[in-house]
């Protein structure tokens, strides 16, 4: 593992003042879990609002996730300005969508994409090398805070309505913006990773100071691939289950089917700091993906569901998906540290945000309907699962292979 020594790609010195450090990217991930999730409990208001087809309203997804896509790609060069402008574009992006019409509309979605991909890629790197004997669970916390973002999203647009919900939001990703400025502008410590690479490979470090990747070619694939199913499968789950479950079932509200949703991963996320100290990370890794894969089945084979089952299915695929993101964002820093083409991985993140979503709805408007459409996440669980060998795989099994090819 190698963390680069230049003091550009150094992280914040958080050692000096942690909390000067993470109390704002605590509450950037806040506000930013309200702009990350919206389209979900908006999306059926906003189908009517625009007299548009499921396909069509794919490409709301489509246009914010290759926002972050490119906000990812940039994010991990300056930490500090990923967070501070990255809020702000969002904010930006959330206050003109409250007037947009459909076409528009997109423009500010791609500024919200844009916005949360540089944000929220900054801040899991920040905490993902923080702490080393406590990344997971410093990751875990991090999101903690994304999904109580979340859960407040259906709770306001219920309590606000559509146009003021965007305002709302906006206003509190400025104080989100503003309150960054506190964080370091420059390094003044080191993380305690960086001491302990160094006791452990002085030499490895010195040869390889700048290397051009973080990880060999293969495993650097196969954590794009893993990268980029995940957030597509987490945000076809959670962009389409409020509209799936309202069709299926015309009693059940978005909003509230929204609401589950997002309180279900929370509470997955923080019973996953607690699970680490019964479970091996990669069997609870796995354990999650094969019960969300059981949950996806049902959910696509069962024709006639009962209100109470969908919510009971949404709320345990929440659950099994909420650990998910922590262990790989995990598994992929006990291998990388903070290295500057990080960004690359976590734009791979986003452009799995941008296609799973549409696939799911142009599958669901052309084969009939959301039940054969949710098998788009529901395949793209079922090839976690298929590499989670090689994301599981020891970090020394890493360092191997990338001093043989270092020599």
């Amino acid at each position: 593992m190698q963390i680069p020594s230049s003091p550009a790609n150094r992280p914040l010195a958080i050692n000096a003042n942690p909390r000067r450090t993470l109390l704002p990217v605590f509450f950037y991930f806040l506000a930013a879990g309200i702009a990350t999730v919206m389209l979900g409990p908006l999306l059926p208001a906003l189908i009517q609002r625009w007299h548009i087809q499921d396909a069509q309203a794919g490409t709301l997804f489509t246009a914010s996730f290759i926002g972050q896509f490119c906000g990812a790609w940039v994010a991990t060069r300056n930490l500090r300005a990923s967070i501070l402008y990255g809020s702000a574009i969002t904010a930006a992006g959330c206050a003109a969508i409250a007037w947009a019409a459909f076409g528009i509309a997109h423009i500010a979605m791609f500024s919200i994409g844009l916005g949360l991909g540089a944000g929220l890629t900054a801040g899991n790197v920040i905490a993902g090398t923080a702490i080393p004997a406590s990344r997971t669970r410093l990751i875990a916390a991090l999101n903690v805070a994304w999904g109580l973002g979340a859960i407040a999203c259906p709770l306001l647009v219920r309590l606000s309505g559509i146009q003021n919900f965007f305002f709302v939001t906006a206003a509190a990703l400025g104080v989100a913006s503003l309150l960054s400025i506190i964080i370091p502008r420059t390094p003044q410590a080191e993380f305690p990773a960086v001491a302990e690479i160094t006791q452990q490979s002085t030499a490895t470090q010195t040869s390889a100071a700048h290397p051009r990747m973080p990880l060999p070619l293969i495993p650097l694939l196969f954590f794009a691939i893993a990268a980029f199913l995940y957030v597509g499968v987490e945000n076809s789950l959670g962009g389409w289950l409020p509209s799936y479950a309202v069709r299926t079932n015309p009693t059940l509200r978005p909003s509230s089917i929204s609401l589950c949703f997002w309180i279900a991963e929370l509470a997955g996320r923080i019973l996953v700091t607690g699970l680490m100290s019964l479970l091996d990370e990669a069997i609870l890794y796995r354990l999650c993906l094969a019960l969300l894969i059981l949950t996806q089945i049902l959910l696509c084979t069962i024709a006639h569901i009962a209100a109470a089952g969908v919510v009971a299915l949404t709320i345990f695929a929440a659950l099994t998906l909420a650990p998910l993101y922590p262990l790989l964002t995990s598994f992929l820093l006990a291998r990388t540290g903070n290295h500057p083409k990080l960004g690359v991985l976590f734009a791979c993140a986003s452009i799995g945000g941008a296609t799973l979503p549409w696939l799911t709805g142009v599958v669901s408007t052309h084969l009939g309907g959301l039940r054969v459409g949710l098998l788009i996440p529901a395949t793209g669980a079922a090839l976690l699962l298929f590499l989670s060998a090689t994301i599981t795989a020891p970090p020394a099994k890493f360092r191997h292979e990338k001093s043989r090819s270092i020599r």
